[in-house]
């Protein structure tokens, strides 16, 4: 129940559609009502020539109606028929065309709602929290499970409105016709008959599909997960020969998600059967019972057509009635699945008191700084100063602590213990757009956009000058090669630049570091995807980039950071080493020895 609460909050602000659009349904469901009441002057007045009964109970209005009908001959009451049917089912047409398009477009809507506050809430999570989630079932509840609750709108909330208000109108036209044309009481309590022995299996078996549903919904997730990593890693696929086996495993999955979509179909298809199966049990007793007092001249024919027809016609909003419970129980399941991500903890939040600070002036200081992801410490006592335009190299081996000692600094993620300061500021308390927007960086794995060449470099900023473009493609040393592309800087390079080598997309990584012009550079393994031409020019344009600029590098190449002010060697998350590259070498500890061990396997590729 709190699920679907918190979900009508999200139908809160389009509730003007829904009323505007429940006037349409009152509207459509008094026209059913007022058809089903010219049965009586067609059958008793038209083709029975007879006089329609009028019961002491009958209104004053209706009383006055009925006389001018008996009043009219057969035929011109025929011609006023035929014009009246005409108009009625005409105001129908519209009325049912305009409370569709409007529920249609409240569901739209709401699911568009619903899905700017999903992606809202991605992009402010922070980056443990996709280590731990499969992007594949991201996607699948902003598209799948959002569409299950948009169906739930258009389809279930429409039905709940409308069939009410049309089994309203029949229930209307089932006493009026009762008492004032003296049909038995024992029909209407026949109405009390079928409500219950609908709703008793209906709301068992929406339970349980509650259950299934939620079933499926995770299975559609694994689909698109398994979709996502095969299409991004069809590379990979092809080369290890693993396409049988990727195809299988699809195959498997899929035909699980078949095996809980044919138990939701199984339920939901035998709730309308079973409700229109209960309704002409009733009406064929309602049939055995009204027609004998017709036959037997104590009832109007035209009375007892009318009140069966409103039952018949009862049994048609009953049937969908039953079948809104199970559609909301599906979505249920969805909006449980989509309130467990917008309710997702946001490790790395904006303080409130969030402060701009300007482009660094002094230092960027790590104090006491310690950081586990989960157990183990990857980083230990991290007391760390760099200097304004210092250019800092960090080097160990894998699993060091290098890269995540870097976004510590961009605040993908906060110090267990301790504080990262720039000017003195805790970077906690900073506004994140004044921090990120003067860190440049590129990383080892590189991503590009689906877009083109222009895009990618001139990330965030669309409508820049070319000139600004092709400058930093120039330093990247990326110019020559892109303008070798079909249509220069407005190719689309495809998926993570599919279309483009590694050392083409490590440049233009570099080249989109390089047009944000920030003052801080984060370089982590910039060069490693480069030829040994290639990384020399860019080596050279990174050299001028430093001129006024703090940097940190993280190479595994410790050739391409000799020149570093200062060094640092990362060791089981300490600082074992620090100092420049001659200090290092004469020191003859770890520094010395990878560089060593890197000459010496230099030398021999030469050979």
């Amino acid at each position: 129940m709190a699920a679907y609460l918190r979900l009508l909050k999200y139908v809160k602000p389009h509730m003007g559609t829904l009323a505007l659009a429940s006037l349409f349904m009152l509207l459509t469901s008094i026209l059913d009502g007022a058809s089903l009441g010219m049965i009586v002057p067609v059958v008793d007045k038209i083709l029975g020539s007879k006089q329609i009964p009028i019961s002491p109970k009958v209104p004053l209005f209706l009383k006055a109606l009925i006389d001018r009908i008996n009043g009219t001959s057969p035929q011109e009451l025929l011609n006023g028929l035929v014009i009246f049917i005409v108009v009625v089912f005409l105001l129908k047409a519209f009325s049912q065309f305009f409370q569709s398009f409007l529920m249609n477009k409240a569901s739209y809507s709401v699911v568009r709602d619903l899905r700017d506050a999903l992606y809202d809430k991605l992009l402010k999570l922070s980056l443990d929290f996709y280590g731990k989630s499969k992007s594949g079932e991201l996607v699948s509840r902003i598209t799948y499970d959002t569409t299950v609750v948009r169906d739930s709108i258009s389809e279930g909330l429409t039905d709940l409105i409308y069939q009410s208000l049309q089994a309203a109108a029949y229930v209307v036209v089932l006493l009026a016709s009762a008492v004032f044309f003296s049909i038995p009481l024992r029909l209407i309590l026949l109405i009390f008959v079928i409500l219950p022995t609908v709703a008793v299996p209906v709301v068992k078996i929406g339970q349980k599909l509650r259950k299934i549903s939620k079933d499926g919904q995770e299975k559609m997730a694994d689909l698109n997960t398994t979709l996502y990593e095969t299409i991004s890693g069809a590379q990979v696929v092809k080369a290890f020969g693993m396409e049988n086996y990727e195809c299988a495993k699809f195959k498997g999955q899929n035909y699980g998600f078949y095996k809980v979509m044919m138990k939701t179909a199984k339920r939901m298809i035998g709730v309308s059967p079973f409700t229109e199966f209960v309704g002409i049990v009733c009406a064929a007793v309602v049939i055995w019972i009204g027609g004998r007092q017709v036959v037997a001249a104590n009832l109007s024919a035209g009375a007892f057509i009318t009140f069966l027809a409103a039952l018949l016609c009862l049994i048609r909003p009953l049937k969908r009635l039953s079948s809104v419970h199970t559609i909301n129980q599906q979505a249920l399941a969805a909006a449980d699945r989509i309130f467990a991500l917008l309710d997702e903890n946001e490790v790395i939040k904006e303080s409130a008191g969030a402060r701009h600070i300007g482009p660094l002036k002094e230092e960027i200081r790590f104090e006491g700084v310690r950081f586990r992801y989960d157990k183990d410490y990857i980083l230990e006592d991290i007391n760390l100063t760099v200097n304004r335009s210092e250019v800092l190299a960090i080097v160990g081996p894998s699993g060091a602590g290098k890269t995540t000692l870097v976004n510590l600094l961009v605040r993908f993620y906060d110090p267990t213990q301790g504080a990262v300061k720039i000017d003195g500021v805790d970077i906690k308390d900073a506004a994140f757009a004044s921090l990120r927007e003067q860190i440049g960086m590129v990383t080892q794995d590189t991503f590009l956009f689906n877009d083109t060449v222009k895009a990618n470099i001139s990330y965030g900023n669309p409508s820049v000058s070319m000139e600004r473009v092709t400058s930093a493609a120039r330093l990247a040393n990326a110019h020559d090669f892109i303008m070798r592309l079909p249509k220069g800087y407005d190719t689309i390079i495809g998926d993570r630049g599919f279309r483009l080598s590694g050392g083409e997309r490590q440049r233009l990584a570099i080249a989109r570091a390089l047009f944000k012009n920030a003052p801080i550079l984060i370089l982590d393994e910039a060069t490693s995807q480069l030829d040994s031409e290639s990384e020399q020019s860019v080596q050279q344009a990174i050299e001028r980039l430093m001129e006024g600029r703090t940097v940190f590098v993280i190479a595994h190449r410790l050739s391409t950071i000799r020149h570093a002010t200062k060094i640092i060697v990362l060791d089981k998350g300490k600082i074992s080493e620090e100092g420049s590259h001659d200090a290092l070498m004469r020191q003859g500890g770890l520094y010395c020895r990878y560089y060593t061990l890197q000459f010496k396997e230099t030398e021999q590729t030469r050979r």
